[in-house]
């Protein structure tokens, strides 16, 4: 399927300031950047008697839209700026909003949460007699309240954008307004609305030949179709997805579908493939400095590992993924973000517990150890009043406590009498082994210390270190007890 569009073979080539502009558009619309980039700029240069103000305040704005979209970002602001400017000074209110508007949506994506809120605010005053302009800057504010969390809040602006662009008769409005009710309708699991809107937006854009928008109503539909299970269908939407972005040259497009395509292939069995794409998508999300996309990328990716029995990929993976979650939240107060940090350490306690759970298997006598252990020393964390981050610590360090005996010799790990001085000075290994093994692997919570210290004793008669007193960890101290007790209970 052909996806870029050949320019309007009824147009004349153009001369005068609007001939670009609206060469220009059709450019955009089409997907073609580098095209409308030309165009919107020669409408600059053929400035003469027939160029209003509007065009000017129109072809900065568009232009500096364009440079935004090719990460030219203070190119893009400051063509914003003066095509604000040059309206305000003309006393043209709608084509200032819509500077103004564009500014804000710049802010907005660069994090700058408060000043893109107060931008919007004074745009949709200025600029409200107009309905399609009103419904672009509530479509704006309506994304802002969204990755902040306030869902109803964000519903309400979609509902008035697409209302506003109904009233203006603006196709290409409607379909974002579809568009963005889709994210919406699947962020609450409405999956069944979440696909029609999307499909209402996609016929639209279809239709005027909306190129971009129809790859990413085709990429977010295919996560509400993974979501479903209907893999087969979620598959054939992510390859479409991808072609086009891969025409358009959007790389964090092509980022986003290698990432559902990676997703796709893991819930089928095709672990090989699934982590092929995963890694695609990884490498384009730092290319185009996508940190969220990364950060996603690197979770589905520890899932990969996870089905794999590649533990400590995983949970490289998941740290990494981890650290820049909260990296986002921290700077960007995003309330989406906060829910996936939530879900990531759910992940990272799965898998650190179904790696203990691998350990005991060496072992025909400790079956079900790690997790009484984990449970009385969280009992015990709590009595102490420690807090849920230092509980959690406890837990996974309670897991993982026996890593080390993996490279303890069978013979020594399973032998049914008292084992020798010799062998057990072997044994006696089995914390500094667990640590070899985590080298490499770093962790949101101080569980290594547990690893290393959950064999000392308080006199200093224990191993590895001979610590006594205080120098050991009270969450190994924790640890150490909750050990000795379910030893001697079973």
């Amino acid at each position: 399927m052909k996806i870029t569009e050949a320019p309007h073979p009824s147009l004349d080539p153009p001369e005068h300031t609007a001939d670009f502009i609206r060469a220009g558009l059709e450019h955009e619309r089409a997907g073609r950047v580098d095209e409308a980039i030309r165009d919107y700029a020669s409408a600059l240069v053929v400035v003469d008697d027939q160029t209003s103000t509007a065009d000017q305040a129109e072809a900065l704005r568009r232009l500096g839209i364009m440079r935004h979209l090719r990460h030219q970002t203070d190119a893009a602001r400051s063509l914003c700026r003066m095509s604000h400017e040059i309206a305000s000074r003309a006393h043209l209110p709608i084509h200032a909003a819509e500077a103004l508007n564009a500014l804000a949506a710049f802010d907005l994506e660069g994090g700058a949460f408060d000043s893109a809120r107060g931008h919007f605010t004074e745009a949709l005053r200025m600029g409200a007699s107009d309905p399609h302009v009103r419904g672009r800057i509530e479509q704006n504010l309506g994304i802002l309240a969204n990755i902040q969390g306030a869902l109803p809040t964000a519903l309400l602006h979609y509902q008035r954008s697409l209302d506003a662009f109904r009233d203006s008769g603006d196709e290409r409005g409607c379909a974002i307004a579809y568009h963005n009710l889709g994210m919406i309708s699947a962020d609450q699991s409405l999956f069944d609305s979440a696909s029609n809107y999307f499909r209402q937006s996609m016929d639209i854009a279809e239709r005027i030949g909306d190129v971009q928008l129809r790859g990413l109503c085709l990429l977010n539909n295919s996560e509400v179709l993974i979501a479903q299970q209907r893999f087969e269908e979620a598959r054939e939407s992510a390859e479409s997805a991808l072609h086009i972005f891969d025409q358009l040259g959007a790389r964090d497009g092509k980022a986003a579908a290698y990432r559902f395509l990676g997703m796709i292939y893991r819930e089928t069995g095709a672990t090989m493939l699934a982590e092929s794409r995963l890694l695609s998508a990884m490498t384009l999300a730092i290319e185009t400095v996508s940190p969220l996309e990364e950060a996603e990328a690197c979770r589905e990716l520890a899932l990969v590992y996870q089905v794999t029995g590649r533990s400590r990929d995983a949970l490289t993976h998941l740290n990494r993924s981890h650290r820049i979650f909260e990296r986002l939240e921290a700077s960007l107060d995003l309330g989406d973000i906060a829910t996936k940090v939530v879900a990531l350490e759910n992940t990272y306690r799965a898998i650190i517990r179904d790696w203990g759970r691998s350990i005991e298997s060496a072992d025909t006598y400790t079956y079900g150890h790690c997790e009484r252990v984990a449970d009385s020393a969280v009992a015990v964390a709590r009595a102490l009043g420690l807090d849920e981050s230092q509980q959690t610590t406890v837990r996974l360090g309670a897991y993982l406590h026996d890593l080390g005996k993996v490279r303890v010799p069978h013979e020594v790990l399973n032998k049914p009498g008292k084992l020798t001085k010799e062998e057990f000075e072997v044994m006696k290994m089995h914390p500094v082994f667990g640590l070899e093994l985590l080298a490499a692997v770093e962790f949101p919570w101080d569980i290594k210390p547990i690893i290393r210290s959950h064999h000392e004793h308080y006199d200093g008669g224990g191993y590895p270190d001979q610590l006594r007193g205080d120098e050991i960890p009270v969450t190994a101290q924790i640890v150490c007890i909750a050990d000795v007790f379910d030893a001697l209970t079973t």
